[in-house]
């Protein structure tokens, strides 16, 4: 019985260690770059110490096989992540972000952040200007990048990518069918224990392993919401950003911004004139006089005891 043990638990952990062996999972910002191997299949263990290999049981090839990619299953449909980024120029940036924020909840999507701040014009008028992230459904993304261009004034910028992940997916999925008949078997072992320090040993490994289940069904759970939503990123432009100032064909922008940067050159370098007048002319200047004024006095006290004014003698009385 105990040597039967043995062997169970032997080829639980050369199950879980093939399931450690695969390619690890790459992140989920750079699963482009980065695929997804797997562990070579073993089709037997030897025990310490036993005269003969040991046959594994018909359930653990399939739990050690290596990952399936996307060109061995061709009924597997493309798992596609698609994003758009724009840069539009409308009459009201703030209208035009609340108009987009309720087109994403009219489709079943939402809005991931919007910001709305304060920029100038050339003529130095205060305009809004804001951004906003919505994710609609994938299915949806053309209806919706046609309606968000469809009042604006100018499409300055407008990229759409997609990023196939189908192979990446379909090792998610191979990775998670192996460790899950681990888990399985790891059960079916706990449940024959009989020490402590076995049971143990059992319990850590199924632990580790449920962990990492628990990762693969998030980096699962991702692309699916990454590749059934896609991420529409839109900068909003004022009008009156973009729309220069025009007298008679002249176009003073330019005079006014020059001049605008003169004064404040001017401003710049009367203040930094105040700061070294205040700080360093000022008072070496009053050192200055208080040092010359000592040294006039010391002059005189010691001119005076150099030379002494004579007394004129009294007259003569006649």
């Amino acid at each position: 019985m105990k040597r039967n043990l043995l062997f169970l638990f032997l080829i639980a952990s050369l199950l879980v260690g093939a399931c450690a062996s695969s390619a690890a999972s790459p992140s989920i910002a750079d699963s482009r770059a980065v695929g997804f191997g797997g562990g070579a299949p073993q089709d037997a263990v030897q025990a310490p110490g036993a005269p003969e290999q040991m046959a594994l049981p018909a359930a653990m090839p399939a739990a050690t096989a290596a990952p399936m990619n996307s060109a061995a299953n061709p009924s597997q449909p493309r798992i596609v992540i698609q994003n758009a980024d724009l840069s539009i120029v409308v009459k009201d940036p703030q209208a035009k972000m609340l108009a987009i924020g309720a087109m994403a909840q009219r489709l079943g999507g939402f809005v991931v952040s919007s910001n709305m701040y304060e920029t100038y014009t050339g003529d130095n008028i205060k305009v809004p200007e804001g951004s906003i992230t919505i994710r609609i459904p994938a299915s949806d993304l053309d209806s919706a990048l046609n309606e968000i261009k469809a009042d604006a004034v100018d499409v300055q910028t407008e990229n759409r990518s997609g990023q196939d992940v189908t192979d990446q997916y379909v090792d998610l999925q191979s990775q998670l069918k192996a460790k899950q008949a681990a888990e399985t078997k790891l059960y079916e072992i706990l449940q024959k224990t009989e020490k402590a320090e076995d049971t143990l040993m059992v319990f850590n490994q199924l632990t580790q392993i449920q962990s990492e289940i628990e990762v693969l069904k998030g980096q699962i759970n991702y692309y699916d919401q990454a590749a059934a939503l896609s991420a529409v990123s839109v900068r909003l432009v004022a009008e009156q950003t973009i729309k220069p100032i025009e007298i008679a064909g002249w176009q003073p922008q330019g005079v006014a911004r020059d001049a605008v940067q003169a004064l404040v050159n001017f401003f710049q370098g009367f203040a930094s004139f105040l700061i070294w007048l205040v700080i360093l002319i000022i008072p070496v200047a009053a050192v200055l006089i208080v040092l010359l004024a000592l040294l006039w006095r010391l002059l005189r006290w010691f001119w005076r005891k150099v030379f002494p004014k004579k007394t004129p003698p009294p007259a003569a009385v006649g």
